[in-house]
């Protein structure tokens, strides 16, 4: 499937001549991919209306996908290293379009959910291929802080993007158009990347870890379902506590054990699945756990951002998207900004203050009341917000794949995309639960009674208003994480991996 006149990253040591026009390509199916993450949330009510799904099963649109999304991820980092970075990119990208088609044409929930798994495993095939080649292909410490700082703009601000073409489309179109709008843009990216980005794949043995792939891929889609059924139990509460659910407990307990097995597998096979020496190195380790934590504590501002948009003040889904941009202005500043500043300060002081930046954000968000005025808090928490993923997604995306052995590139970008996915699926949980035990706990002290009507809604934000700073205190952690861990300066940054055509 690949050009043999494009099978090499580079040619005698020198960099690839259309690297710049390959991450072009490659960011806009990164792109594709990040949007589709929150652009069918606004669309929610309207497609379950349209197909009669119940509000039980209504969050099998998300999980459906964040399942076989998750739990497939580091199997397509090792199949993209195997079989070719470049074929694993265009088979995910023509997969992903087809399931998008199919969702779209989805007359019932079962061929809905169906489609949404099958976006979200050709989605673990596409997402770490393409950050793979975005490694491979710079090999400059410059030039790949750049091309880390598109790839962090598209990290950081795509979901902001997501929640507006979702509200567009959804008003405007109709929310089959949500999936639809997809395909296009996979056909023009696989046409161009046809012709466009080189193929690479890892040298050496390339035996696959089955009994690896097994165990990491049921544990980690057990740990998103466990926290997911956490969640959900707890915007289903009645006051009992949501971590007392038996099934969502059993799951994540499955997952952990999953987990570990598979860990202790790993250490002890020949050529494994996920080389220990990935996590096990100080930096890359401390970026992972970064990652983690901002995935869990990131969830915390557009899911209840939006909620609070549309519920509380009533707006539209175009305009709730609207009001959600200033977070991708934050980001776009933020991210051009970090790619001057990397080589120069090394990855640590702008990843500590990304996350006290992005922490800021959201406990200024905590302000948040029944009727305060955008321009008051919504818009500096958000450019706040903005700013600090912005200066930790591009250095913590650099370090986490910088120095990785050419053998080991789809496994180290799968790795960091999996920790993210993982945390947000806790953060989820964290956070709904915090968010309804505040609502519960409003409620019953200020009951709703005909002369006090707002009482539901004054609940409402109480609990967006915790998540929200529940949300910073992780994004805090995140920022002493890194500055704890992370021992790397702009020296330790070189350009020291030769990419070989396989």
């Amino acid at each position: 499937m690949t050009d043999p006149a494009h099978d090499r990253t580079a040619v005698d040591d020198h960099p690839y001549p259309q690297r710049w026009l390959a991450l072009a390509v490659i960011a806009v199916t990164v792109l594709m991919i990040v949007l589709d993450a929150t652009i069918v949330n606004i669309a929610l009510p309207a497609v379950s209306v349209d197909l009669g799904i119940s509000e039980a099963n209504q969050q099998w649109i998300v999980t459906a996908y964040t399942l076989t999304f998750g739990g497939f991820l580091l199997l397509g980092g090792r199949i993209a290293d195997f079989w070719g970075r470049k074929r694993t990119y265009l088979v995910g990208a023509v997969g992903f379009a087809l399931a998008s088609a199919l969702g779209g044409l989805a007359t019932n929930e079962a061929l809905l959910f169906a489609a949404r798994a099958l976006q979200g495993t050709f989605g673990a095939l596409l997402g770490p291929a393409s950050l793979a080649l975005i490694t491979v292909l710079f090999t400059d410490a410059a030039e790949r802080a750049k091309a880390f700082a598109v790839y962090g703009a598209i990290a950081g601000g795509g979901s902001a993007v997501g929640l507006l073409l979702g509200g567009v489309l959804t008003e405007y179109a109709d929310w089959r158009w949500c999936f639809w709008v997809n395909v296009p843009i996979a056909v023009l990216a696989v046409v161009a990347a046809w012709r466009i980005v080189p193929e690479s794949k890892a040298s050496g043995e390339t035996k696959y870890d089955v009994p690896g792939a097994v165990l990491i891929t049921v544990g980690l889609a057990s740990l998103v379902y466990g926290f997911t059924k956490v969640a959900e139990a707890a915007q289903a509460s009645d006051g009992g506590s949501p971590w007392s659910d038996g099934p969502a407990l059993t799951f994540i307990g499955i997952g952990v054990v999953l987990v570990v097995a598979f860990v202790v597998v790993e250490f002890r096979v020949r050529n494994p699945l996920l080389p220990m020496r990935l996590v096990l190195d100080r930096n890359r380790g401390g970026a992972y756990l970064t990652a983690t934590l901002v995935g869990a504590g990131l969830i915390g501002s557009f899911f209840f951002l939006s909620l609070y948009f549309q519920q509380v003040l009533g707006y539209t889904p175009v305009s709730a998207g609207f009001a959600s941009l200033p977070v991708t202005g934050g980001v776009l500043v933020a991210a051009g900004t970090a790619s001057q500043l990397v080589p120069r300060v090394g990855p640590k002081p702008l990843m500590v203050a990304g996350g006290v930046f992005a922490a800021a954000g959201l406990f200024t968000l905590s302000f948040l009341g029944l009727d305060t005025p955008f321009w008051q808090v919504a818009l500096p928490g958000q450019v706040l917000l903005g700013l600090g993923l912005g200066f930790t997604f591009v250095p913590l995306s650099n370090l986490a794949l910088v120095g990785v052995g050419e053998h080991d590139a789809g496994a180290a970008s799968a790795v960091l995309q999996a920790v993210q996915q993982v945390g947000a699926s806790i953060g989820t949980a964290l956070l709904a639960t915090f968010s309804v035990t505040a609502i519960t706990n409003s409620l019953s002290e200020r009951p709703p009674t005909p002369e006090d009507p707002t009482a539901p809604l004054v609940a409402q934000v109480e609990g967006y208003t915790t998540a929200f700073t529940w949300g910073a205190a992780l994004l805090l952690v995140a920022a002493i994480s890194s500055a704890v861990l992370i021992k790397a300066g702009k020296d330790d940054l070189p350009a020291e991996m030769a990419v070989h055509a396989g």
